[in-house]
């Protein structure tokens, strides 16, 4: 049976776990505040992890896991974990890794298309901190001779995490800017994406998006249309603009349509959600 450490444990893992219930003999979360610990899933063993420090008993806990799921952002020094734990997890027994990442790391391409051999063009030290930090763990996986699977998500969504919810909270925002698209996917399809990269230990590097690059106020109109209300005025993006965060001004900045051949083709992950379409329908008809 396989032990699994999810550093930190996000919206992503748990729908793994909660989807895939025997698929692990045991499941180690960390998160860096007390009150996120205290709201991990039941059977998840919780560590408090900074990315500061390490742990007796979490040191105990990753020198006994066989694979690692790991999200935590890297700081200006680089990914925390590796600079906390990879000395225990070169002497472990861990036998492959998953890492979470961004397809923000490909930068703008002026609507084009970009796939995995795209040379990235990150824009920004944030981001740039990520292309490192996938650069880190290939290092060790190399040195531990482990796949490493670095797999660059699109906007997620799914249940909790959606338009339908902002449109019900009075939160969505239908922002105009001509030209502009952007990648997404479901949280199931990213889990369905974890599961087939364990299953065929892929190692490299994998954009996981579905089908549909599209404008940024197309799903929060469909959405609107699902629920019965009218879609939110246009909002141009220079007014937006002037109270979003640098984070937000950066993900705005980069306008690409990312292809998802290698997911298909290579890892052959059949996406359940092709487009948003079908995502916040099916999201729709189960009341999420």
């Amino acid at each position: 049976m396989t032990t699994l450490a999810a550093l930190g444990f996000g919206y992503c893992v748990r729908h793994l776990v909660a989807r895939e219930p025997t698929a692990f003999s045991r499941v180690v979360g960390t998160a860096r505040t007390a009150e996120r610990l205290a709201d991990l899933p039941a059977g998840v063993l919780p560590f408090l992890f900074d990315g500061e420090s390490l742990s007796t008993l979490l040191a105990e806990a990753l020198a006994a896991t066989d694979l690692i799921i790991a999200s935590a952002p890297p700081d200006v020094r680089g990914d925390p974990i590796l600079r906390c734990a990879g000395k225990v997890l070169e002497a472990g027994r861990l036998s492959q890794v998953v890492y979470l990442t961004t397809l923000g790391v490909y930068g703008d391409h002026g609507g084009g298309w970009v796939d995995e051999t795209t040379p990235p063009r990150a824009g920004s030290p944030r981001l740039e901190r990520r292309l490192g930090a996938e650069q880190e763990w290939f290092a060790f996986g190399q040195r531990r001779g482990i796949p490493v699977s670095v797999l660059r998500l699109a906007g997620i969504y799914g249940p909790g995490r959606n338009a339908l919810d902002q449109l019900r909270a009075g939160q969505a925002r239908r922002i105009d800017k001509p030209g502009q698209v952007f990648n997404r996917i479901h949280v199931e399809d990213i889990a369905r994406t974890i599961s087939a990269a364990v299953a065929k230990r892929f190692d490299g590097i994998l954009n996981v998006t579905d089908d549909l690059p599209a404008p940024p106020g197309d799903p929060i109109a469909y959405a609107a249309g699902l629920l019965g209300l009218p879609a939110p005025a246009a909002i141009p993006f220079d007014e937006a603009a002037r109270d979003m965060s640098p984070m937000a001004l950066t993900f705005w900045a980069a306008n690409k349509r990312v292809a998802n051949h290698r997911l298909k083709d290579e890892l052959g992950v059949s996406l359940a959600y092709p487009t948003y379409r079908e995502g916040l329908a099916a999201l729709h008809g189960a009341g999420a």
